[in-house]
């Protein structure tokens, strides 16, 4: 057997059932493998940036790993974005590139890169694989270290005689699996004496994804209200009474309200790491004049920007479950609900109202991957969150495209679920052709395109930053629904309100596979950005 073989093997025996990626030259030993090994289902993307999004969201969403791969040279250097980006996410996501044959190294081979240092930037684990003999071991470790204390990514790079050489038949180690770190008895204990009875907020970001059912016992057994960070929209519904909506970047002025002039006494941060758009630009005024609480699995959160009076290691869910065990029953379950934010009543024709009237159209129950971009503001402000867990916004770490990727991950991970995938025109000409795999694969998302013929973001940005926009920053209008029909996918442009009404959006989204709806509009409003909008009028001083 070669050694490509026992990767493949490998592989399989933990579960995994996707490879993400392109083949080519120097990695297509491994995809030859496959020939074989029906098990494991390539998906071929249109660029390896898009399939490491694919791959995070994969792994993300089915609690699987995750990997991706690609050539030497320029495939691996279109995997650190995608790398950078698991970081952040904290997702276990393994990175293989090929390599040029040992033999050449050092003669400055088609595509060589010595790959290994540039992605150790950016993943808690980077080798090149020289000797076959190795190459399970090399392999068992960068696994078993993606998936060890806080999760992340590994990268392996792989020279292709490597990957070509026999090997003897070996026995398969166990493959690794995420065990949750425990966090102290006595640090837990120690919380719920303090909090007991008292006043406080609690913060959930986005590590208490996989805990929305204890987040929100432990708020109603504490009878506390909650805000959630940009990234963690979606987590809980909004109609839940303690629910005081967003705080952070594009969030609402109830929870800042609350946040900066309640009068509580305690501050209970759970899976944030309090990074610049969860506190609207490192804002003081979250922790002042509050006994303040983090528990998350990652140490070094607990030594940025914010004072922690108590932090706690571990595991969010498993804390909170132990938390609540601590903690009396309610002594109520009425809870007064939170007023709605403000919204204009007259109906017009702008991003505020599109988004939420085509949510109105879209299944109650669909997931929705929001990309980088202006519309991404009135989607954390103005989308109602109608189930758990529904929203995954990648505003953290911020790589445009991460949307059109992720809905075809979410979309492999959870195949019965309903997904759409919201971005714009500036996100779909970096990575729309990844509807071409949608379509391969038959992926059923509705993607949702505003269409400004412009960097909307940065047209804002610099006109509230520099007073002037340039005039390249937009360009002439391209209809990208026209595109999408050449590809032979359904879809359908919105121009007005009345084309929003049309049953054809209705029937649209019923149809299997990947379909388009494309809205034209150009918004002049300054996107509801909370304080980043101050942030920005401020440079112009």
């Amino acid at each position: 057997m070669k050694s490509a073989g026992h990767i493949i093997d490998y592989l399989i025996k933990g579960k995994v059932d996707y490879l993400f990626g392109i083949p080519a030259g120097s990695v297509n030993a491994i995809f030859d493998e496959l020939y074989d090994r029906p098990q494991l289902t390539p998906i071929v993307a249109k660029h390896e940036g898009a399939a490491s999004f694919m791959a995070a969201a994969y792994a993300k969403y089915s609690g699987k790993l995750g990997v991706v791969i690609g050539c030497s040279g320029p495939g691996a250097m279109n995997l650190v974005t995608g790398a950078a980006n698991a970081a952040r996410e904290q997702i276990p996501l393994l990175i293989l590139t090929g390599s040029v044959p040992l033999s050449t190294l050092g003669w400055n081979a088609s595509q060589e890169l010595d790959a290994s240092p540039v992605f150790s930037q950016v993943t808690k684990y980077s080798s090149t694989v020289t000797d076959s003999s190795e190459i399970i071991a090399e392999l068992h470790k960068a696994v078993s270290i993606a998936f060890e204390g806080v999760p992340g990514p590994v990268h392996l790079a792989l020279p292709i005689d490597v990957q070509l050489q026999q090997a003897e038949e070996i026995s398969l180690p166990d493959f690794p699996e995420y065990s949750p770190k425990e966090a102290p008895d006595e640090d837990i204990i120690k919380i719920a004496e303090l909090v007991k009875n008292k006043k406080g907020v609690l913060f959930l970001g986005n590590g208490s994804r996989e805990c929305v059912d204890e987040v929100v016992s432990l708020a109603e057994t504490l009878n506390w209200p909650f805000v959630t960070t940009p990234h963690a929209k979606g987590l809980i519904p909004t109609n839940h009474p303690l629910h005081k909506g967003i705080y952070g970047f594009a969030g609402h002025s109830k929870a800042v309200e609350l946040v900066h002039n309640g009068d509580h006494e305690f501050l209970l941060i759970i899976g944030s790491s309090l990074g610049e758009t969860a506190t609207s630009n490192y804002q003081d005024n979250l922790v002042q004049g509050r006994t303040v609480i983090q528990i998350d699995r990652d140490s070094s959160v607990f030594k940025r920007k914010y004072l922690i009076d108590h932090p706690v290691l571990g595991d969010c869910s498993k804390t909170v479950k132990r938390l609540i065990q601590l903690l009396p029953e309610p002594l109520s379950t009425s809870y007064c609900r939170s007023e709605a934010e403000e919204t204009s009543t007259e109906l017009e024709y702008d991003t505020k109202t599109i988004l939420p009237l085509i949510q109105s159209i879209m299944p109650m129950d669909t997931k929705y991957t929001v990309d980088i971009g202006e519309f991404m503001s009135y989607v954390v402000h103005y989308m109602n969150v109608n189930t758990p867990n529904s929203f995954d916004i990648n505003v953290h770490y911020g790589s445009m495209g991460t949307g059109i990727g992720s809905s075809i991950g979410l979309a492999l991970a959870q195949p019965d679920q309903q997904i759409a995938c919201i971005t714009g025109d500036g996100c779909f000409f970096m990575h729309g052709m990844e509807i071409l795999t949608a379509k391969e694969y038959n992926v059923p998302i509705t993607f949702i395109v505003i269409n400004n013929s412009r960097l909307g973001m940065v047209h804002h940005g610099h006109s509230l930053q520099y007073k002037r926009v340039h005039d390249r920053f937009s360009q002439s209008y391209t209809s990208i629904s026209s595109i999408v029909e050449a590809f032979n996918i359904p879809s359908i442009a919105i121009s007005s309100l009345e084309d929003v009404k049309s049953e054809n959006i209705a029937e649209l989204i019923k149809l299997d596979g990947p379909k388009l709806i494309e809205i034209n509009l150009i918004d002049n409003a300054v996107p509801p950005m909370g304080d980043r909008v101050k942030f920005l009028s401020s440079f112009a001083k």
